[in-house]
């Protein structure tokens, strides 16, 4: 079963092709934890600007790739950072054509924006990225009980399993995500 806010992103996205607005929605949405993910990757503030505006002027350039049946819209965007990060890795550079296809400009950092960035490295966002990044199946069983604080028993009717494996589902979410927000992979 997919989350309202789940809907919502796959809405803006599917919509931004011909809404700008609905592109601008969805980057408001995701700007934090896209640059979190590069800030705790890269430890450096201006690098994770770079390859946050890479990330998004991907994407921009891929709506037309987009299919909302092949997942959700935050593990697409996710794609594109991972791959946005590994070019970069492997070239010892941030890329920048798709900003420069795009006619988007160089970014200029000032301290204050490097600060801003340096502090997203930690926090709510990475637990969000981490909790996303469970299989599906671990990421509703935590998702209904943890967050939401349902039974064990409604959680199991709702997703046509039994206790146990919802259980089991929350048990092993919970260890994952605490092995990768104590640092752990």
């Amino acid at each position: 079963m997919t989350s309202s806010l789940e809907r919502d992103e796959d809405d803006m996205l599917s919509a931004a092709s011909t809404d700008p607005q609905a592109f601008a929605a969805f980057y408001r949405r995701f700007e934090r934890p896209v640059l979190g993910f590069f800030m705790r990757a890269t430890g450096r503030a201006d690098l994770a600007a770079d390859l946050a505006a890479e990330t998004f002027a991907r994407a921009l350039e891929s709506l037309h790739a987009y299919e909302p049946s092949r997942g959700r819209a935050d593990n697409w965007l996710f794609g594109i950072a991972r791959n946005v990060l590994g070019s970069s890795y492997r070239r010892s550079r941030v890329e920048a054509g798709a900003r420069e296809r795009l006619g988007m400009p160089r970014l200029a950092l000032d301290d204050h924006a490097c600060e801003t960035i340096a502090r997203l490295g930690d926090g709510e966002e990475h637990a969000t990225l981490a909790l996303a990044q469970l299989p599906e199946e671990q990421r509703r069983a935590i998702q209904a009980r943890v967050l939401a604080e349902r039974d064990y028993a409604e959680i199991a009717c709702e997703l046509r399993c039994s206790e146990a494996v919802v259980r089991q589902r929350v048990s092993r979410g919970l260890r994952t995500l605490r092995a990768r927000l104590a640092g752990g992979r």
